[in-house]
């Protein structure tokens, strides 16, 4: 629910709030968002320069690093994981700040890898051929060892301060060991792409299923789930879409598991999944006219038929819409139910 100036403007019209109490109502509303992250520009600084942080110290850092050797890039790890957890403290308890200490929070979690190479390096636990800069770049089983310690320290500073936004390096670090661990299980030989996809789809299934079990647990206002599901599905769809097949039926039933992925958006109120659904559907429309039916004049108008059609099913839905929602809640298991009353 988007509410405005104008939506309160319309309530004093209306006399439903006086404009003291319009003002009033504002100003809460203002002060609210100001903690909620948003599009708003303030926020768009503060995550492009979290952001800016975290990349220089994982995926832009320069191979002229390399030449701190392991005990330089720990120590300049460690030194910087205290600079992120006094900025913290600071941001959390002193300026009461949640998502500028969201941020510093996660960039002392963003850097464990470099932690954890510069060990190993400097113990000469490290063989030749991979650098750190390739940790973001390449599928390699000897990046386990950093995706294990960053996944500890994502639980710590998690369990220490409780914010949102430092999920996302244990979502980024659970996909990417889903990766990681195809050619530490089955060998380098075997790990084919056909294998990375089909464990990239199943993957995608977990961390989207342990998205939901965090999202039915949820007590409070604060997202924890997000970027489990933004990683989930982006993982599951991405595996899914890049299976080849030439069975009519298996692009048909892709076209199907699409359009769940767009109702599945929609009871949970969850964009990732409508987009990523919403593509796949479009894909397989595309492949039919430009494969199927390019040479038929009946698809475009068949196609638009259907178009119509669903826009009629909207239409009765936005009719019948509290009755439906009603009757179909009797077939959810009371967790999903609970959570489909708060997403509402």
């Amino acid at each position: 629910m988007d509410i405005g100036r104008n939506t309160l403007r319309q309530a004093m019209e209306e006399r439903i709030l006086s404009p003291e109490q319009a003002d009033r109502l504002w100003a809460f509303l203002e002060a609210s968002a100001s903690n909620a992250p948003g599009f708003r520009f303030i926020h768009i600084l503060y995550y492009l320069g979290g952001l800016m942080a975290m990349g220089a110290m994982s995926l832009f850092m320069t191979l002229g690093f390399e030449s701190f050797g392991g005990w330089g890039l720990l120590g300049i790890a460690v030194a910087y994981a205290l600079a992120g957890l006094v900025l913290t403290e600071n941001f959390l308890h002193q300026r009461r700040l949640p998502i500028p200490a969201g941020i510093t929070a996660t960039f002392v979690v963003a850097l464990t890898p470099l932690a954890v190479y510069g060990f190993q390096v400097a113990m000469g636990w490290w063989a030749d051929g991979r650098v750190y800069r390739d940790y973001h770049l390449y599928v390699d089983w000897r990046w386990i060892f950093m995706e294990l310690a960053t996944l500890a320290a994502g639980a710590v500073m998690l369990q220490r301060y409780r914010l949102p936004f430092l999920v996302m390096p244990v979502a980024a670090t659970l996909w990417y060991m889903s990766m990681d661990l195809t050619p530490f299980l089955f060998g380098q030989a075997d790990a084919t792409w056909e294998l990375r996809k089909l464990v990239s789809l199943w993957s995608g299934v977990v961390i989207t299923l342990l998205a939901l079990w965090v999202d039915i647990r949820a007590k409070g206002e604060r997202d924890f789930s997000f970027w489990l599901y933004i990683f989930g599905v982006t993982a599951f769809w991405g595996g899914l879409s890049l299976m080849r097949s030439d069975s009519e039926l298996s692009k048909f039933l892709y076209f199907c598991v699409n359009l769940l992925l767009i109702f599945c958006g929609a009871a949970l109120r969850r964009r990732v999944f409508a987009v990523y659904g919403g593509l796949g559907a479009v894909g397989y429309l595309g492949y039919l006219s430009w494969n199927v039916f390019k040479d038929s004049l009946v698809f475009p108008f068949a196609l638009t038929l259907i178009g119509l059609f669903v826009i009629w099913l909207g239409v009765l839905w936005q009719r019948r819409e509290a009755v439906i929602a009603l009757k179909l809640r009797a077939f959810l298991p009371t967790p999903l139910r609970n959570l489909a009353d708060r997403r509402r």
